[in-house]
């Protein structure tokens, strides 16, 4: 996959949320980590933060958003609950892009959604975690801008080639001669 991606917080004041969301980022191979006008602590982040993230890739703390600074041709995208903002499965993602994502129980400030050059929404019905809705934009990213070579889903229920029919458990001789007996084998 061509192109990098960083993904951070704005406000956040929940070291273990942003711990979720750094490790999973190190997981899904982000570039670089961010936190906007946020207070968070190393030491309490890395609680959940099992894979040291901040010790693998570049963080950048930014005071203020006016501090925010991203390479040139880095898009920012906000991740919100907002009217305005494209549902993520309509989504097509920049291929340099950084994601931000609001604090708990709030939303991304207007300043920020202003600043953004695209605002995405998760379809659901109300907010999830941060954690959990860094994984998705993160998973949407890695399914779309193709990382990896993954076969086509097949129509029927389970994996390609019937990768899932070995996982299932042969049904008990009993089971088997009443199927015989009643006509009922495949």
């Amino acid at each position: 996959m061509r192109g990098y991606y960083g993904i951070g917080v704005e406000g956040i004041n929940k070291p273990f949320n942003v711990g979720n969301l750094f490790r999973s980022a190190h997981a899904f191979d982000a570039s670089f980590v961010f936190t906007v006008a946020a207070t968070y602590k190393r030491a309490d982040g890395s609680q959940t933060d099992t894979s040291d993230t901040l010790g693998n890739l570049p963080f950048y703390s930014f005071p203020t958003l006016a501090d925010l600074m991203l390479p040139k041709g880095c898009a920012l995208v906000g991740v919100e609950l907002h009217d305005d903002a494209v549902e993520l499965p309509s989504f097509t993602h920049p291929r340099c892009a950084a994601y931000v994502l609001g604090p708990e129980k709030a939303s991304l400030s207007p300043a920020l959604v202003a600043r953004c050059d695209h605002l995405i929404r998760i379809p659901t019905k109300f907010c999830l975690n941060v954690g959990i809705a860094g994984v998705v934009v993160m998973y949407d990213r890695l399914l779309t801008m193709g990382r990896g070579s993954f076969p086509d889903r097949p129509v029927m229920a389970g994996g390609p080639g019937g990768l899932s029919q070995r996982f299932r458990a042969k049904p008990p001789l009993a089971e088997v001669a009443l199927a015989e007996r009643d006509g009922d084998m495949e």
